[in-house]
């Protein structure tokens, strides 16, 4: 199983490195010297070239080279040595960080989309997250083709085989697909807890005893340790299970049964914007007045992207679709309002190139809140008409010209302070980020008397757009 990304590496782990192994001493404040080591994965890479596009350094640390090159320096001994150093090395940082999320595993690799695709960043990120302890459901669309492209898959598993369990639901019922999953996970932790008190009133081994008591501690608990305390169980219950009898087997037996569930899940429904603003919405909606605890994910490419380029309820004025080859005439659906308006459900809308922290704290914090949460992502595509080796520029471009929201509402803040703005003063011009997308620029061939008016009407309902949260959520 192959793996890219970055990592801190100790010393004695370089023993027997490549020559051609380079590395640099890490800025994270540590005592055990720790390196440092980004490893592109010269036969796997798509040659996208976003990686090159958002590197930070004044002199480019990334550069577009032929892949017979790289492996004639080596690289392939590189990533094969990378691949089997410690993963998960976080000294001096946390998964809070943006350089601690990026220094874990991702559970997600190598999948079959479109090279530059603006989606997969986001999925990327919260398999590193939560991917050990997740379960996702899918809507048709791209991110089920390259989520479950069979015979392969791009989600994967930890050394010790732990990852995200997924599944492919249709357009019309994958939130209640998601959902059904949080009430099986409900199910099952709640039968479970009724046999962990069971057996501790009818005793069993004193160390069985001091597990589950470490169990019923962590019981609300997601992280790191609630899943240490949960295989520590599960090591335990077996022998338990083999010397016991009568009442106290049938209960080890259930507890044997459903060890799994000594954790919470980090339930995901994950789809596009033609699933959850048009064809899913019915379903969407229920889920989230539901109140109960799932996270949502829409990957918002404004446009039915895997079918070809249909217009959906998220594509914009004056933007070219099929369907709407004219250039579309009416607004962009207010599916954020929408779900605010419940007032219980946390609503974000985030843009990775524009704002990495925001993005991050947004699926943070979404994933804490007790109840239903979605998340906006802006997905640049190809159907956009863009350069797609600048697909996190783009994102950022969207932001920056007033196009795309930053907010997150969380009704666990304090009254006054649930909403919050993230979205600066524009100081692009809105007209030269749409016009720079064929999707908005071929109006003037397709509609070329109407196309000014109409670039002007998708300006004007934007900033609408974004006047109207702004207000709204002084009053949340």
């Amino acid at each position: 199983m192959q793996r890219s990304g970055a990592k801190q590496i100790a010393p004695a782990d370089l023993k027997n490195a490549p020559e051609t192994f380079t590395i640099l001493k890490s800025t994270t404040k540590n005592e055990k010297d720790l390196q440092f080591k980004i490893q592109v994965y010269t036969d796997d890479c798509q040659g996208c070239g976003v990686c090159v596009d958002v590197c930070p350094s004044k002199v480019k640390s990334l550069y577009m080279s032929p892949i017979e090159t790289e492996r004639e320096k080596g690289e392939q001994a590189n990533y094969e040595f990378f691949d089997k150093l410690p993963h998960n090395v976080l000294d001096g940082t946390t998964p809070a960080q943006i350089k601690g999320a990026q220094f874990k595993t991702p559970l997600f690799e190598f999948s079959g989309a479109c090279a530059g695709c603006g989606e997969t960043p986001y999925v990327k990120l919260i398999s590193q997250l939560y991917g050990d302890n997740m379960l996702a459901s899918n809507a048709t669309g791209c991110s089920s083709i390259y989520g479950g492209t069979f015979p392969t898959i791009p989600y994967c598993k930890t050394e010790d085989g732990r990852g995200p369990a997924w599944g492919n639901s249709l357009f019309e019922d994958n939130a209640e697909y998601g959902f059904g999953m949080r009430l099986a996970v409900d199910s099952n932790r709640t039968l479970l807890k009724i046999n962990i008190d069971k057996l501790l009133a009818l005793g069993t081994t004193k160390d069985l005893e001091v597990a589950l008591k470490k169990n019923i501690e962590l019981w609300e608990v997601k992280g790191e340790e609630a899943i240490v305390a949960q295989t520590a169980t599960g090591l335990l219950l077996q022998p338990a299970l083999r010397d016991a009898t009568g009442e106290a087997k049938k209960i080890l037996s259930k507890m044997t049964e459903l060890k799994d569930y000594f954790t919470d899940k980090s339930v995901w429904i994950i789809g596009g914007d033609g699933w959850a603003y048009d064809i899913g919405f019915g379903g969407l909606d229920h889920v989230v007045a539901s109140g109960k605890n799932v996270n949502i994910l829409v990957l918002d490419t404004e446009v039915y992207s895997n079918t070809g380029g249909q217009a959906s309820k998220a594509t914009p004025i004056a933007a070219v679709a099929k369907f709407a080859n004219a250039g579309m005439r009416f607004g962009k659906k207010n599916l954020g309002m929408m779900c605010m308006s419940y007032g219980y459900v946390y609503v974000a809308s985030i843009s990775m190139g524009a704002n990495r922290m925001q993005t991050q704290k947004a699926i943070m914090e979404a994933e804490a809140y007790n109840g239903p949460s979605i998340i906006f992502a802006y997905s640049p595509c190809i159907a956009h008409g863009i350069d797609m080796s600048k697909s996190q520029l783009e994102q950022k471009r969207a932001v920056e010209s007033g196009y795309w929201p930053l907010y997150r509402f969380n009704p666990t803040a304090e009254e006054g302070k649930r909403f919050t703005w993230e979205s600066r003063e524009p100081k692009l011009d809105f007209q030269e980020f749409i016009r720079g997308e064929k999707r908005f620029s071929s109006l003037k061939k397709t509609a070329p008397e109407e196309a000014e008016a109409l670039f002007k009407e998708c300006e004007t309902d934007t900033k609408k757009r974004m006047e109207f949260y702004k207000k709204l959520g002084a009053i949340m």
